[in-house]
């Protein structure tokens, strides 16, 4: 399934709200969770992520007017380590989770590229305005101000370009002859000359719809024998390369491309706990029981079981209530 379709498949929801809802009891057990010597764990993953995230934001609000305490500063005093980091990342609004996902990455020395391509790539233009408003709103600085500041050359353009949102997410319409012609712009300044013209590349590859981009694709292999992600591969490196390729991935299979993410997250030796909390946090309320289907295609194995293999704890049991039963 293509990326722009992603964004209206209710069945992909993996955290749904809690039938018959009442912040102040849960807010009253979260309290006597933490209370005192020790810390119920259990008590706090069987609320926490059992709740859709506006349910959390209610449940916050009760625990301020109940016990006049912030419900994010008094979880970080009790946890720790990567189970803090999940819970918390629970506890934002959407919007300001990804835009807080953004700040870290450029916050200082050296720059996390694969996070902001991983966001700026795989959003639509009406979630990439919210996060630019969030962002805004909780740093008082511009995200494209900052990424300017962060990043430079082809790599920065095309991720300001990416973050203007100049693709038209939802137009079925394709223009084959316009499509045949951005195919032959590609094929002309990659693979026929020596040398590559990367604005072309990134003009095409961030100006156009998904609809639009799948059939460039398909007319570029027919003229150049070989596929745009190979071309990519070969006419360019580094992070332009992984740039260019996730905006490929994504328009290709949205779903696909998060398996991927989570996969390589887990693969060897480690865990990369922000990729692994990040993509299973932010698409929980949108299309994870989706990925966790491509998931299971592509690796023959499912989530939930390579999320048992590679963590552990109070952790792991978090992670998989939020990723649910498997496919």
């Amino acid at each position: 399934m293509a990326w722009w379709k992603a964004w209206i498949e209710q069945k992909g929801v993996s955290v749904k709200s809690s039938p018959h809802f009442n912040p102040d009891p849960d807010a009253e057990t979260l309290y006597k969770a933490m209370k005192g010597i020790g810390t119920n764990e259990q008590a706090i993953i069987d609320v926490l992520t059992q709740r859709s995230n506006a349910q959390r934001q209610q449940i916050a609000k009760s625990f301020m007017a109940q016990f006049g305490k912030d419900l994010i500063e008094t979880l970080k005093s009790e946890l720790s380590a990567k189970f803090e980091r999940l819970i918390i990342a629970l506890m934002y609004t959407p919007y300001s989770y990804e835009a807080k996902e953004l700040y870290d990455a450029m916050k200082g020395l050296g720059t996390r590229e694969g996070v902001i391509i991983e966001i700026l790539a795989s959003r639509t233009k009406k979630e990439l305005q919210e996060i630019m408003k969030a962002y805004e709103e909780d740093y008082w600085s511009s995200l494209e101000e900052d990424i300017q500041a962060d990043t430079s050359g082809y790599l920065e353009r095309i991720l300001v370009c990416l973050l203007q949102g100049s693709r038209d997410d939802l137009c079925g319409f394709v223009d084959p002859g316009l499509a045949l012609q951005d195919a032959q712009d590609l094929y002309a300044a990659g693979e026929k000359i020596r040398g590559t013209d990367e604005m072309k590349f990134i003009s095409i590859l961030c100006g156009r719809s998904a609809t639009h981009l799948m059939r460039v694709f398909e007319d570029y292999e027919k003229i150049a024998s070989k596929s745009i992600e190979d071309s990519i591969k070969s006419e360019t490196h580094g992070s332009l390369e992984e740039a260019m390729l996730t905006v490929v991935k994504c328009t290709r299979n949205l779903h696909s491309y998060f398996a991927e993410r989570l996969y390589y997250a887990m693969k060897g030796a480690g865990t990369h706990d922000g990729t692994l909390i990040r993509n299973i946090v932010s698409r929980s309320e949108i299309d994870l029981n989706l990925i966790k289907c491509r998931f299971k295609e592509m690796y023959g194995k499912t989530l939930s079981s390579t999320i048992m293999e590679d963590t552990s704890s109070d952790y792991k049991n978090a992670l998989l209530n939020l990723v649910g039963s498997d496919p």
